[in-house]
């Protein structure tokens, strides 16, 4: 089958080809998730022949996989001590000026995201940033895209902030048997930074002024309504459904109270009517009062929503519809999720508007804002919530105690024993995770629930499709490619490949750009003659540079319905910031890292 040969590539290649075209397209168009993709994908190469058993599973046992693996149980110890929120709590001040906002936020939070999740991070200062735009009168929107930026360009200032650099730095030390110290990326990125620091205050007309979602739901109270049944109502005895309370002009009945105090809800449609029950609706409180007529129903003395909770057991809370979710271009009720969930949907906000229509009738959207009833100690850690809804809220905020200064110690020491190369990283995670552990700064419990493996699947299937591309030789046919539209100078070529891992890491994760653009921008390197420590380190910091779509980052996706976006608010800057980024890149990296002829 290797003599097989069609447009300079075996059959093997074109498999591998076809193979990533089809993720492409099925991780653009669709809502599977990425890590079924990259398992559909490891399938198709196995079966086929493209990768041996060995070949195909190698991410799992990969020394980079492991360390991100053992990272999240590090993170974990940090969060369940309270280090993120102290940090919080004394890092964003009271500046005066749209300039020195920008700085207080992005500075701490590019520290943050160069030795933990930036993802992590972000979350964390997603409803701080809210809260602080409130007391400086700013629009959250002009300053949670910077958010975003911010963590994705601190991240690349250490090998373990972003898991493409860890990626790349393991695919190399096997290419070479040279390990990368923590902090190659360091002055690089710093610069990177700083340029985008300062871009971000040039460029702040770009940045969209909207109203804030959450601004829709402030007054709860006028769109909630309270029903009693009085004892001789003719409803009596009828179910809820042969009343047609199920389905109400303007609104929806999400709780039932019974004259005993027993709260129902969600209330089912073949729950009966008693006298005395209270009947909560939600929607347009005009149309509402039309049902009161109808149904001969009497007004109840008092509203049983505020914005906190609803009557000491329930509560309620705002989550966002993530990228990928199936329930967009759906309505609640065609759906289980409040059933599965025992969850009330209440309102639905789109772009900090709320929409003035039964919200179980919306046809629900990516970013849209949803007000929930949801039990007092509902888990949202949950896998399949998680995927279709973000919460933000949580009222378990870690307490300041001796063990917060214990795990900040284990975390100093992890990168203090890395980067003076006394022992390798994976060493070096391994033993803070078990001192988080050993320390009780995190459970087993919290720990194991920390591992996310759906980005561990990623990471490791990105690691296997690196060695396909590599193996079959597509990376050294793109490569002469490259070199056959750029020439033999290096400085050009390494931005044409990193100008493409820029655009191309828009529409995928950046952890399955770098595992793609490796084999590639290495065997480029390598045709030219020279060394390839300095392209890689661009391609690593290219790879994190998605500034244009709101689907280039994680980060992205979870500021993008907390600040009312629209998908041409990071167009508008984002595409400026790339180029921006991509220059100062080339030129920071071959200062900091001339380059050299290979010997010999």
């Amino acid at each position: 089958m290797d003599e097989l040969f069609f447009g300079g590539f075996n059959l093997y290649a074109w498999i591998t080809i076809v193979t990533v075209l089809v993720m492409f397209t099925v991780l653009l168009f669709t809502k599977i998730r990425a890590d079924v993709v990259f398992l559909g994908a490891l399938g198709i190469l196995l079966v086929t022949g493209v990768l041996t058993g060995k070949e195909t599973f190698s991410g799992f046992s990969s020394e980079s996989t492991v360390v991100v693996g053992v990272l999240f149980v590090v993170v974990a110890g940090l969060m369940h001590t309270g280090v993120l929120h102290w940090i919080v709590k004394h890092l964003l001040g009271q500046p005066k000026t749209y300039r020195g906002a920008v700085l207080r936020l992005m500075l701490p939070v590019a520290g943050l995201s160069s030795f933990l999740s930036n993802t992590t991070v972000v979350a964390l200062f997603v409803n701080i940033v809210k809260m602080w735009c409130k007391k400086l009168n700013i629009s959250p929107s002009k300053l949670l895209i910077p958010l975003s930026y911010a963590s994705g360009m601190g991240g690349v200032c250490t090998l373990i902030g972003t898991p493409p650099n860890l990626i790349i730095s393991g695919l190399y030390a096997e290419e070479t048997g040279h390990t990368m110290n923590l902090l190659s990326t360091t002055v690089p990125g710093l610069f990177c930074l700083a340029v985008g620091v300062f871009s971000i205050i040039v460029l702040r007309r770009l940045l969209p002024d909207r109203k804030a979602p959450e601004s829709a739901f402030e007054a709860t109270s006028e769109y909630t309504v309270e029903f009693l049944v009085p004892s001789d109502n003719p409803n009596i005895g009828k179910t809820v459904e042969e009343a047609s309370l199920d389905r109400v002009k303007g609104g929806s009945l999400i709780e039932l109270i019974r004259f005993d105090k027993e709260v129902i809800s969600p209330v089912r449609p073949d729950e009966p009517l008693m006298g005395g029950d209270r009947l909560v609706f939600s929607g347009q409180i005009d149309e509402l009062l039309e049902v009161k007529e109808s149904h001969s129903f009497v007004s109840a003395d008092h509203h049983v929503f505020s914005t906190s909770e609803v009557d000491g057991r329930r509560q309620l809370r705002t989550a966002y519809i993530n990228f990928g979710s199936s329930l967009i271009s759906k309505t609640i009720e065609s759906t289980s999720i409040e059933r599965d969930n025992n969850i009330t949907l209440v309102a639905v906000a789109r772009r900090g508007e709320r929409i003035n229509q039964s919200p179980r009738e919306v046809v629900l959207q990516a970013g849209d804002t949803l007000l929930l009833e949801c039990p007092p100690k509902m888990r949202i850690d949950d896998s399949l919530l998680k995927r279709q809804l973000h919460f933000f809220y949580s009222g378990q905020i870690a307490n300041i105690s001796g063990k917060t200064l214990l795990s900040s110690l284990v975390m100093i020491a992890m990168v203090a024993v890395s980067a003076l190369n006394i022992l390798p990283l994976l060493s070096c995670a391994l033993l803070a995770a078990f001192a988080m552990l050993l320390l009780r700064c995190c459970s087993p419990d919290q720990a194991m629930k920390a591992i996310n493996w759906d980005i561990l699947i990623v990471f490791a299937g990105s690691v296997a499709l690196g060695l396909a591309i590599q193996k079959t030789g597509i990376a050294e046919r793109m490569a002469s490619g490259i070199l056959d539209i750029c020439g033999d100078n290096p400085i050009l070529v390494m931005s044409a490949v990193c100008l493409v891992a820029t655009f191309i890491t828009e529409f995928i994760s950046n952890t399955a750009a770098g595992a793609i653009f490796f084999p590639i921008m290495y065997q480029a390197a390598i045709s030219l003659g020279y060394e390839p420590y300095t392209f890689l380190i661009a391609l690593m910091v290219s790879v994190s540079s998605s500034f244009a779509t709101p689907i280039g980052s994680p980060t992205h996706m979870l500021v993008y319905a907390p600040g009312g976006y629209r998908f041409s608010d990071f167009m508008k800057i984002g595409i400026w910031m790339n180029l921006i980024i991509l220059a100062a890149n080339i030129f920071i990296t071959n200062v900091v890292f001339p380059l050299t002829k290979i010997s010999g």
